[in-house]
């Protein structure tokens, strides 16, 4: 955790509680923090698991805050207290926030500024703060990862410790997500008390000792991580700069392993029927299984999310050739990859 966070904090070892994956992980923490009914305020667009994953045995609800594209999604601290206020109105008793930093399905990350101010305000309104960070080792580019262990430490602001809790995984930092090794960390004594109890629903076991004697040797774990980020920028030039080609833009991004992808001129129509129906198309048509923005509670039809990192150059290729017959199938050349798609269009 420490080296995916640029050796900027330093962790407890006390405070982790391993869990079968970030889902559990997640999970856990919320069981720790709220009761059935509870609300959380969370960012839209978010990770579409988290309704499964926050909610279906927790109980707990989900208020998005919305972000749009004016602002290339950004959260500011103004949209929160926007939300908060609308719920207060409401007579919603808000329990915490939650954010994702590196954002999936964006592929950003949250600036130290927007973490302090966001941090200010949950103390204030002493709500809880959760921060999905499993992400953290996948940052391939300026501007570096900055985690909410890092933000409290600054002395310029009153912390709450016991309100703020941390979601790591190994899963996309390490590229093991078969290995279901999630952590739970939390600046709250009680929370960790209670999670390490709970936690022997989902042991680890052997997976625990293969994974410590992986990451005690440092030398590997630090050249992964290097290679890990120079394979992620390549790819990730490759792909968006082959869809912008095609005069298809992409959300600026430096992390992650998706695009969040502008198809908003391929729409009928800027509405939610008008994004699914472009979806089937794109499943039917050009045999490529892309995530609409709906799924991610965006707030605006026509993005999509496009996952870069799980395939070979040669995919890369294919499919960027199947997208760029699929907005203009009267443009073909003579590329293998071309009549590969032309001939799956047909």
């Amino acid at each position: 955790m420490e080296k995916t966070r640029g050796g900027n904090v330093k962790f407890d070892a006390e405070r982790i509680v391993l869990t079968a994956g970030a889902t559990a992980a997640n999970e856990t923490l919320i069981s720790c923090l709220a009761d059935p009914g509870d609300p959380f305020l969370i960012p839209a667009p978010y990770y579409t698991g988290f309704d499964r994953d926050l909610c279906w045995r927790t109980g707990v609800q989900l208020v998005p805050i919305s972000c749009n594209c004016s602002n290339n999604f950004k959260i500011t601290i103004e949209a929160v207290k926007e939300a908060y206020e609308k719920a207060q109105k409401a007579n919603i008793k808000l329990k915490g926030l939650i954010l994702t930093n590196p954002s999936n399905p964006l592929g950003t990350v949250l600036d130290r500024d927007t973490l302090k101010n966001i941090l200010t305000f949950t103390n204030e309104h002493n709500i809880h703060l959760v921060c999905d960070e499993v992400y953290a080792g996948t940052v391939f580019d300026a501007p570096q990862f900055v985690s909410i262990a890092e933000i409290i430490k600054d002395k310029e602001i009153y912390v709450n410790k016991n309100l703020v809790h941390i979601v790591s995984s190994l899963s996309k930092d390490m590229g093991l997500p078969g290995f279901r090794a999630g952590i739970l960390y939390s600046f709250n004594d009680d929370v960790v008390n209670f999670a390490r109890k709970r936690s022997n629903i989902g042991d680890l076991n052997e997976t625990q000792h293969f994974l410590a004697s992986m990451l005690s040797d440092d030398e590997f774990v630090q050249e992964f991580l290097t290679e890990s980020g120079k394979r992620l920028r390549k790819r990730h030039e490759k792909f968006t700069s082959g869809l912008e080609k095609i005069g298809i833009k992409c959300l600026k991004s430096n992390a992650g392993l998706y695009c969040w992808v502008d198809l908003r001129t391929l729409l009928k129509e800027p509405a939610l029927d008008a994004e699914v129906s472009l979806w089937k198309l794109i499943i039917n048509n050009a045999k490529l299984n892309i995530s609409p923005g709906s799924s991610f509670h965006c707030p605006e039809a026509g993005w999509f999310r496009i996952c870069f990192a799980n395939i070979d150059d040669q995919t890369v290729e294919i499919a960027l050739e199947r997208i760029r017959v699929f907005v203009d199938p009267n443009v073909m050349s003579s590329s293998p990859n071309s009549l590969i798609a032309h001939s799956i269009l047909l």
